[in-house]
């Protein structure tokens, strides 16, 4: 698989582990130091090639993947479940891109999206509150299941309805989701 875009990762390791998965450069942040040099750098790519953001599921990935979208619009978006980017392999657990295995680094990168300018949703906060996405017991492990599913990414409950708009996910789209999450998913209670 060739991946026409730049994909940004943030660091060595994950360069490493994308070039086994799929033929593609990437352009390393070295975490989450972001610094205008890299910026630039991303900007030219995003000019030339276009750019995937693909950072890891935890807090500083999500903040690098924040300060590239103030800065440079239009870039793509590839996420991976954290279960996926879990190091299994230690006593102590790390999340990354270069603990994923082939597939899973592939799969990611064949469901890309785009950020939209913000637009009106048909998905409001009560509709959230219904489906048992925010402000319920089990509302952490409901958003997880959704965002691996829609391929969008972990998120907590003030940032669900804003990433739901970007991704430009329908009111449809959730609700059909939902019903696979209740189909597939048993919680323990």
């Amino acid at each position: 698989m060739r991946v026409k875009e730049m994909i940004v990762v943030e660091g060595r390791d994950d360069t490493a582990r994308i070039q086994l998965a799929v033929d593609a450069d990437t352009i390393e942040t070295n975490g989450s130091a972001i610094n205008k040099q890299t910026l630039e750098k991303i900007r030219h790519a995003q000019q030339k090639r276009g750019v995937i953001i693909f950072t890891d599921p935890d807090y500083p990935g999500e903040r690098i993947r924040n300060i590239i979208n103030e800065h440079i619009p239009g870039c793509k978006h590839a996420f991976l479940p954290k279960e996926e980017a879990k190091n299994n392999k230690s006593d102590r657990v790390s999340l990354g891109i270069e603990h994923a295995s082939v597939e899973a680094i592939q799969k990611a990168l064949e469901h890309v999206y785009e950020l939209a300018e913000m637009q009106i949703s048909d998905i409001n906060k009560a509709d959230l509150i219904d489906y048992g996405l925010i402000g319920g017991k089990k509302a952490s492990e409901r958003r997880e299941w959704l965002g691996s599913h829609l391929k969008i990414g972990h998120t907590n409950g003030k940032q669900l309805l804003k990433r739901l708009t970007q991704f430009q996910i329908s009111k449809k789209q959730l609700v059909e989701a939902i019903e696979v999450m209740d189909q597939e998913v048993q919680y323990d209670e």
